[in-house]
């Protein structure tokens, strides 16, 4: 596992103030009801008894051996204050409602350090009670001892005190304790979490760390639409909503992908991703929109021959596509070219599946309808399959002259991603970097001016990036709203 990056940390336990917050609320709530609802208020009260020697014979060397006695006895004492022969008449002196063993447990008895005195501490839920059993015990115990022993060393010099407050009165140490162990609980969750979470998210290091350049990072659409009556063509969301954040980080990509063929010109794109479901298809979809906007001749190819659905997003027969062209003349691509809606986008569909689409992709015929597209189109942007498990994409990385990788934020293992990259570098594949969907607005370092808004206009003049910095050749930034 790599090394904790503290900045990265710091920004993913964001995602995790409002849990703090609340566990942290629940905690001290959840306390305080305990302490003040459910805890029962205990009072302790004590006294201090001395062990002296009855003989007032004055020799100063029995007097020292007396004190060294008493000491050795205090260990003794100690163990017959909380014996049932003195619990016992504790209890029926007083009529307690308690057995010899439970009344033991309210009864503490200690050596007070390098002195001949016993501290006597009793806990009672009742005060009153508390300071009668003390002053009870001590008598009883100093009685006994006198019986028993025939020698007279026990006297009580301190009697309980009636104790004014509960002695287990602990609230604001615990609601302390309890916000702490709340916040670091989930402190301790998070980190967890984000050390075993291996997936690609967005950071400014990020490039460093896949060693590929960012080519682009699509917002991730906060657009509520109709469930009921939503189709594929919501996810055309350049032409549906040109004014979006979404729909400017796709322009902005599209800028980013023209500034770095500056010198040596591109025609073709391949789309791919590591694994399925990371927006492969709408960003290729939406780029090729971006593109037809800005007045390009612009074709969209499915060679995702095994579940390519660019046919679904435009909204076109699949009846002839990739695999049938493939199979047949390729002087006759132009009946599979299909006009979409959108002015200056055509579509070859994928078709149906083949038993061999990788044999297909790499045939003599698909490298030549390529060269025959390039002079027909001024963009041809493939849609091609995951990397992870086939290698159609691999093969047709060989054939274009940009390749992008589409990974979900925080979705993508970096292994898996790391995986991708290696097998495409394998074959010399043009990777022009790797783009980031889904990015959370928040997350970003960048944001646009035009706001978010349900609008079908798609004649309305596009609005255009507006470089702040660069942190990488290909890294275009947006000023920030003032």
């Amino acid at each position: 596992m790599e090394e904790i990056d503290l900045k990265d940390f710091l920004g993913y336990l964001k995602k995790f103030v409002v849990a703090m917050v609340v566990v942290a609320i629940l905690a001290i709530g959840g306390t305080y009801i305990y302490e003040t609802q459910v805890k029962t208020p205990m009072y302790s009260t004590y006294t201090k008894v001395l062990l002296a020697q009855e003989n007032k014979d004055t020799n100063s060397s029995a007097t020292l051996n007396d004190v060294n006695v008493n000491q050795k006895l205090a260990a003794t004492y100690s163990e017959f204050v909380k014996s049932r022969l003195v619990l016992q008449q504790v209890i029926d002196d007083l009529r307690l409602n308690y057995t010899a063993d439970e009344l033991a447990k309210h009864i503490t008895v200690t050596n007070i350090e390098d002195t001949q005195v016993l501290k006597i501490t009793v806990t009672d839920a009742s005060a009153e009670n508390a300071q009668k059993i003390a002053d009870k015990t001590t008598a009883v115990f100093a009685k006994e001892i006198t019986e028993l022993t025939g020698i007279d060393n026990v006297k009580p010099y301190e009697v309980a005190q009636l104790p004014d407050s509960p002695s287990n009165n602990t609230l604001k140490r615990d609601l302390i304790i309890a916000a702490i162990i709340a916040v670091f609980g989930v402190l301790a969750i998070a980190f967890i979490i984000f050390y075993f979470d291996d997936t690609v998210k967005y950071s400014e290091d990020l490039e460093k760390k896949i060693g590929l350049p960012i080519a682009g990072k699509i917002i991730k659409s906060n657009i509520k639409t109709n469930q009921r009556h939503r189709s594929s063509t919501d996810e055309l969301m350049t032409n549906k909503y040109p004014k979006s954040a979404v729909s400017e980080s796709i322009k902005a990509l599209r800028t980013n992908l023209q500034f770095s063929s500056v010198d040596s010109g591109f025609k073709t794109v391949l789309v791919t991703s590591s694994l399925a479901s990371e927006g492969k298809s709408f960003v290729s979809s939406n780029l090729a929109v971006s593109f037809a906007q800005n007045n390009k001749k612009v074709l969209i190819v499915d060679c995702d021959l095994r579940k390519g659905r660019l046919h679904k997003i435009f909204q076109v027969p699949n009846t002839l596509g990739l695999s049938h062209l493939l199979t047949d003349d390729i002087a006759k691509y132009g009946k599979y070219i299909q006009r979409t809606d959108i002015q200056g986008l055509s579509i070859i569909t994928r078709g149906t599946y083949p038993p061999n689409p990788s044999e297909l992709l790499s045939s003599m015929k698909n490298r030549t309808l390529i060269e025959k597209l390039k002079r027909k189109f001024d963009i041809i942007i493939f849609d091609g399959a995951p990397c992870n498990g086939v290698t159609d994409s691999v093969i047709m990385s060989t054939l274009v002259d940009e390749v992008l990788i589409v990974t979900k934020d925080a979705n993508t293992p970096k292994s898996t991603l790391e995986s991708t990259k290696e097998a495409l570098q394998k074959v010399g594949a043009p990777i022009a970097g790797v783009v980031l969907n889904g990015v959370n607005k928040k997350n970003a370092s960048y944001y646009y001016y035009y706001s978010e808004h349900e609008s079908s206009n798609n004649t309305q003049k596009n609005a255009s990036a507006i470089p702040l910095r660069h942190n990488t050749p290909t890294a275009t930034r947006v000023r920030k709203k003032q």
